[in-house]
């Protein structure tokens, strides 16, 4: 990778010094990457432009070049060779071309910021309908099998008198007879009608949309809008699937770089969901949060960052997005904070620093550390933002003013108390201090570190003394409130609030409140009950079919990508197209397979799966220094563990093992001498290459 592009020659880098990654050769059991050479060339030329020698080093993501800056407008080439944990020199790779990009002229009115990253140009992709139905003659019904924000093309046939016309009818859903397309579909799920007049003889036609499916598309692309069925009325010749296409515009995206697989058919389809979702979605080469208003918002981008991680080895896009809403944020107080929060994740994945350093003092006025009163907590509401903070955040006084959200639609808050002093609000602050600190420390500010760090604890402190109720041992809605929702408890618990002895206590509580929450809700929900060891519960809420739930979303409203809210019924003008829908993208790979960097770029990893009652699953999840695969085997006997991680990485390895007393783990058919924290055993500094862990219950 250059700069995070996989294929730079699709693009031009906006770095003079880029930054180099690569993914090390897997040559021996636990491989080590420990020197490295580089050299980068002008395009046709064979001598080096710059060379880095043979760098002693194990860094093998987000390499700087040393050289001298490259002028832009002009194009290279660059190639790495390493060195194993034996001293061994792997070959040269194949040259990956890249070039510059030309000066740039004045930021324009409509794309106003400055990124450190560049991003591909959107791609398109012909799809044929995979079913074809005849129905009364002249009219037949096409169905592509999932939606995607797409153009429609169709290949017909006109009569010699050139004034036929046919009716084409666009939509999201189909009627109760599953076989004409929705004309009324309520809310915001999409359905268009469009006329087109025939010409003599067989052509090729573009069916109109409508002006706004222009919007944030480029000109090359055109109009899309969300689609899975076609109904066309008025034919004078039979239609077969190679005559109508779906064209499909998204940003690249490799469908085969992740994959998951279970004992449970339903986990499945949900998983494949919020796949396609994360695919589906990127039609605009930004995050947004939907059809309806096309506009990027920080929890939605968060949502997303975190999905498409584990979807594709894809970082740009993430990195892209939240740049462009660093400058450009939209209003609620969490979106603020969650800027943090995107921020440090855009490190952790990468191990690139470039994106944090140069946006570092406007991330860190994200924290709303300025905000503060004298306890640690923040109000945006008493009093309201004064004007030089909003301008420190960026905050046009055009758009609607700071508020709390806490949830979204409203109705979803399960009877939240809105207070000046907000629980939810403040264990965000608390998190986005946290995550300041570490970023400060990584950028060498150890005092501005320290002093996030010792803000972070004493907002943590504040939450657990003022904003918690001993009596009922939970966490109240905010200062003053008498009431306990489910969002004053899994927010603090996903966020790192919950003091361990606090944990079981409020655990139970959210557990017993099942899914009160809204799709967005959901990410922080599941996070909560993972991180407080209740997988089992989060599994069952995952393959719930109830309303409030993904197995509602596929079989009972019959979307193919994930929804704005639950339900109509919750939020009546909700869309089909909501990547914030999509939270098991990345909780399945994160908590329930266990799969997260503990060091930045996938240096260090952790594996500690929470398969509940899940009798057997695999995953493929890409990273930037390789895939990892994982197969899981769960049985009230035993359990069986299969991880191949690739060279360059060392994971820590913890094995589920509720319910046994003695225990012993073999790896590779040897004992191992591990330790167990709580219901796991584990096995440290596991390196590169395929490991087989089992034990047997007694």
């Amino acid at each position: 990778m250059c700069d995070l592009l996989a294929h730079p020659e699709r693009t031009a880098i906006l770095s003079e010094k880029p930054r180099f990654s690569w993914i090390v050769p897997l040559t021996l059991p636990g491989d080590l990457q420990t020197a490295y050479q580089i050299r980068v060339y002008r395009a046709n030329s064979k001598a080096p432009l710059w060379d880095s020698g043979k760098a002693a080093s194990d860094q093998s993501v987000a390499v700087p070049f040393l050289g001298s800056s490259l002028p832009a407008g002009e194009s290279y080439t660059w190639e790495v060779r390493t060195w194993n944990k034996a001293g061994s020199a792997s070959g040269w790779s194949e040259k990956q071309s890249f070039r510059t990009a030309s000066p740039r002229t004045p930021p324009s009115l409509s794309e106003p910021l400055l990124h450190t990253v560049a991003r591909y140009p959107l791609v398109q992709e012909t799809r044929t309908p995979s079913r074809v139905l005849p129905l009364q003659p002249g009219s037949v019904f096409l169905d592509w099998g999932k939606a995607a924000f797409a153009a429609l093309t169709l290949t017909l046939s006109g009569g010699s008198a050139g004034d036929e016309t046919v009716t084409v009818h666009i939509g999201e859903a189909v009627d109760a007879s599953g076989q004409h397309v929705n004309r009324k579909p309520g809310g915001s799920v999409r359905y268009h009608k469009a006329e087109l007049t025939l010409q003599p003889g067989i052509h090729d036609y573009v069916v109109p949309l409508r002006e706004a499916d222009k919007r944030r598309m480029p000109p090359e692309i055109g109009a899309v809008m969300p689609f899975r069925y076609v109904e066309i009325e008025g034919l004078h010749a039979p239609l077969i699937a190679r005559d109508a296409h779906q064209v499909a515009a998204y940003y690249p995206f490799d469908d085969r770089a992740a994959r998951f697989m279970s004992s449970d058919q339903t986990l499945n389809e949900v998983w494949a969901l919020c796949h396609h979702t994360i695919k589906a979605t990127t039609f605009c080469g930004l995050y947004v949060d939907g059809d309806r208003e096309r506009l990027p918002y920080e929890a939605d981008a968060y949502i997303n960052q975190l999905g498409h991680y584990a979807c594709d080895r894809e970082f740009t896009l993430a990195r892209y997005t939240h740049e462009f809403l660093i400058r450009q944020p939209t209003w609620p107080t969490e979106w603020f904070l969650q800027s943090v929060l995107l921020a440090w994740h855009d490190y952790l994945y990468t191990g690139d620093p470039t994106s944090m350093g140069a946006f570092y003092t406007d991330i860190a006025a994200k924290t709303l550390k300025a905000l503060a009163r004298a306890g640690g907590l923040i109000s945006t509401t008493e009093p309201l933002v004064p004007e030089a903070i909003r301008q420190e955040l960026y905050h046009s006084p055009k758009t609607r003013r700071i508020e709390d959200i806490v949830d979204w639609p409203p109705v979803e808050r399960d009877g939240y108390e809105m207070l000046p002093i907000n629980t939810v609000v403040n264990a965000f602050h608390y998190a986005a201090l946290e995550r300041m600190s570490r970023i400060a420390g990584v950028l060498g500010k150890r005092e501005e570190a320290a002093s996030f760090a010792d803000q972070a604890a004493k907002v943590k402190q504040a939450i657990n003394t003022k904003l918690f109720d001993p009596k009922t041992g939970l966490y109240i809605d905010g200062e003053g409130s008498a009431h306990s929702s489910l969002h004053a408890n899994f927010f603090p618990l996903a966020l790192g609030v919950v003091p361990d002895e606090r944990r079981a206590a409020v655990a139970k509580f959210v557990v017993g409140k099942g899914m009160a929450c809204s799709v967005y809700g959901a990410q922080f929900l599941l996070e909560g009950l993972y991180e407080a060891g209740q997988g089992n519960e989060a599994l069952a809420l995952m393959t719930a079919k109830h309303d409030r739930g993904w197995y509602h979303m596929i079989h009972e409203v019959g979307t193919t990508i994930a929804l704005e809210a639950w339900d109509a019924k919750y939020k009546p003008n909700l869309d089909w197209n909501h990547a914030w829908g999509a939270a098991p993208a990345n909780i399945i790979p994160r908590y329930l397979m266990g799969i997260e960097p503990l060091e930045a770029g996938f240096r260090r990893v952790r594996i500690r799966p929470q398969p509940g009652s899940l009798r057997h699953a695999e995953m493929l999840l890409p990273t930037i220094r390789g895939p990892i695969r994982m197969t899981l085997d769960n049985s009230p006997s035993s359990i069986l563990m299969e991880v191949r991680l690739p060279a360059n990485m060392t994971a820590d390895i913890w094995l589920p093992i509720a319910g046994s007393n003695a225990v012993s783990v073999m790896m590779n058919g040897k004992a191992q001498k591990g330790k167990r924290v709580e219901n796991f055993f584990i096995v440290e500094s596991v390196g590169g290459g395929s490991h087989r862990l089992e034990y047997r219950r007694k």
